[in-house]
């Protein structure tokens, strides 16, 4: 008998129990709900499916939907009966594979031939949930190579990824009359799937190359009710409302045109947008003992031989001549601030040494992972890289955790996960250096109160590092910051300081960014806001409304008392009636209307229309509403003087 011990919701039940026993036996004879409420169990971090066997194990971790292994192995059993489904109606189409993703799954097929159309989801969904509410019982098969050949000797893809196993286990999994490929991990059976969605088609090519035969893969999402999945589609439809592609169109703040696929054409509006944005943090990177640097766009091909990257990305890289010598323009800014570094003899009193850049870079993306603002092919990144002694380690990343923490807070993102990701299984420097590193973080992360998950393995093959996710107004997860401790990068360009031994030693190079780059997180905002964006960030601050012509002189005067107290104004000169002047100006998302009529005029006042609080003020003195609209426009961390 083993002894075991179960964690679920904060309660540890103990027992014994068989070592070939399944895990879901003795949760039903402790009366726990298994199959329903409970999804899978973690041991360390690995899932252990509830039908396998409890071998010498000893702590189990019980989990539910609301985690995300709960929720991987939902879906990923999900897929194999979307596939089921799929095959009772087109049974000869042969199968790829079908993973679990953050909000659901989907399955690559081969068709050949017509496949489904979007009129066809509901009867795939009608024969998705009689499958699973039989329910299904997932069973994991060992096989032989030559077994598992011969049961898809017609399906060439499952035929491929066989031969790719070649000294490993082989795995079948059946559930009903269905039988897959597969490593794992699933549900026990399909019962708690209550609801699901078939959501879209898209083509996909066979393990991502173009040069292989192109696949539909559908794409779905279920959940353990039919309120939960109304709660997500609801969702899926604010989420099409808030589009930064259409907010950007819509507010005119930019554009993507043929002339340049995946390179964005800032508007006016746009650029006033951008500008604030990096003035605002620039300021503040200068409070905290940053200093700005501009590195080239274009740098000799050795440089990026000599960084590293022409091995490893030059895929993504742009390439040209100049006098008949190589170059490439930058896909990342670090070999630039190297060089900024090595043009002095730096000491280790000019220590820690913080440069900043807001470097614009260039990568060649597929043009068919283009996403507006969040997938460019040109963008500008807040970069800023930190060279420091080893013992500087733990202190400037503290700092730059509280630096990070206020920058999100001046966005509203208040929600925020941590993971620090540790030593690869390929990694340069010593173990010791690898180690002092990770003791650093995580001691940062300790010293300033702030939660983390580790990342087993999942660092930089040069350093460790620190993830930064947001959850937006929708929950939606954005990965948006990164700390990373780089050791190789000062090695490779011979980087040193005068040690106060005298002697030359290599500094640490902090590669970090908060925001990750301009353009992605202007994307970010926009959907976090619903392109309501605050006071002192919005394109046009103030919209002018004169109700007539005779009013125009008038609202010349305002808009250039507004533009002599820097405010972003715009007047509406058009003829046309009031209540569709105002109404255009809020679908701008214009924060503050201010209305003028001939009263107005008469007492030098206006009407304010405040889009933010949904009210409006008569007869403000036009000297009053300016000094409380500059008390209202202050970016966040500024006071008013």
């Amino acid at each position: 008998m083993v002894k075991i011990r179960l964690k679920w919701r904060g309660e540890v039940w103990e027992t014994e129990a068989e070592p070939q026993e399944c895990l879901h036996t003795v949760l039903e004879r402790l009366q726990l709900p298994v199959g329903t409420e409970i999804l899978t169990a973690k041991v360390g971090k690995t899932i252990h499916e509830l039908s396998a066997p409890i071998d010498s194990h000893s702590n189990f971790e019980l989990l539910g939907w609301e985690s995300p292994e709960g929720k991987y192995v939902f879906w990923h059993s999900s897929a194999h009966i979307l596939a089921e489904a799929i095959l009772s109606f087109w049974p000869k189409a042969k199968l790829t594979i079908g993973p679990p993703i953050e909000n659901g799954f989907y399955y690559d097929i081969d068709f050949e031939g017509n496949g489904p159309t979007p009129e066809d989801f509901p009867k795939i969904e009608k024969k998705f949930l009689e499958l699973a509410s039989q329910p299904e019982y997932f069973v994991r098969r060992r096989v032989s190579r030559e077994e598992a050949l011969a049961y898809y000797k017609d399906n060439p893809y499952k035929t491929e990824l066989i031969y790719e196993l070649e000294g490993e286990e082989i795995f079948f999994y059946e559930s009903g009359n269905f039988v897959d490929l597969c490593r794992g991990p699933h549900l026990w059976h399909s019962g708690p799937i209550k609801a699901v969605k078939v959501l879209s088609l898209a083509g996909a090519y066979w393990r991502g190359d173009s040069q292989k035969p192109q696949l539909t893969r559908v794409y779905a999402t279920s959940f353990p009710s039919p309120a939960l999945l109304e709660e997500y589609l609801h969702q899926i439809e604010e989420a099409a409302r808030r589009d930064h592609r259409l907010l950007g169109k819509q507010l005119d703040l930019f554009s993507f045109h043929e002339e340049g696929p995946g390179f964005p054409f800032w508007h006016p509006k746009g650029m006033r947008l951008l500008n604030t944005l990096q003035e605002w943090l620039r300021a503040k990177l200068l409070s905290h003992g940053y200093e700005e640097i501009k590195t080239p766009i274009i740098l000799t091909q050795r440089l990026w031989e000599q960084s590293g990257h022409y091995e490893n990305y030059r895929e993504n890289m742009y390439f040209t001549q100049i006098d008949e010598e190589p170059y490439a323009v930058k896909p990342m800014n670090c070999p630039g601030s190297t060089i900024v570094y090595r043009t002095h003899i730096r000491s280790y009193r000019d220590l820690p040494l913080r440069l900043f850049e807001f470097g614009l870079v260039h990568r060649h993306e597929l043009s068919g992972v283009l996403t507006g603002l969040f997938r460019v092919r040109a963008f500008t990144q807040d970069d800023a890289h930190i060279f420091c002694t080893p013992e500087q380690i733990q202190d400037e990343i503290a700092s730059l955790l509280n630096l990070i923490e206020e920058v999100y807070a001046a966005f509203g993102f208040k929600e925020r996960e941590i993971f620090l990701s540790t030593r690869p299984e390929k990694y340069i420097g010593s173990l010791s250096l690898w180690s002092q590193a990770e003791e650093a973080l995580e001691s940062a992360l300790k010293t300033v109160g702030m939660s983390y998950q580790v990342n087993p393995g999942e660092g930089a093959f040069y350093g460790p590092k620190i993830d930064f996710v947001v959850r937006d107004s929708l929950r939606r997860r954005w990965q948006l910051g990164t700390i990373q401790l780089d050791f190789s990068m000062p090695q490779r360009f011979g980087l040193t300081y005068i040690g106060s031994d005298g002697q030359p030693h290599t500094p640490v190079m902090i590669h970090r960014a908060i925001l990750g780059s301009f353009e992605r997180f202007i994307g970010v905002l926009l959907e976090h806001t619903a392109g309501e964006l605050p006071l002192w960030l919005a394109p046009i601050q103030v919209k002018v409304i004169p109700i007539s012509e005779k009013l125009f002189d008038y609202a010349r005067e305002v808009a250039a008392a507004l533009r002599e107290a820097a405010f972003r104004v715009e007047v509406d000169y058009t003829n046309e009636k009031l209540a569709k002047k105002i109404r255009l100006a809020e679908q701008e998302k214009v924060p503050i209307i201010w209305i003028l009529g001939a009263r107005e005029a008469e007492t030098r006042s206006i009407s304010i229309r405040d889009r933010r609080l949904r009210q409006q003020v008569q007869g403000v003195p036009l000297s009053e509403a300016i000094q409380t609209l500059k008390r209202e426009a202050l970016p966040p961390g500024l006071s008013e003087n």
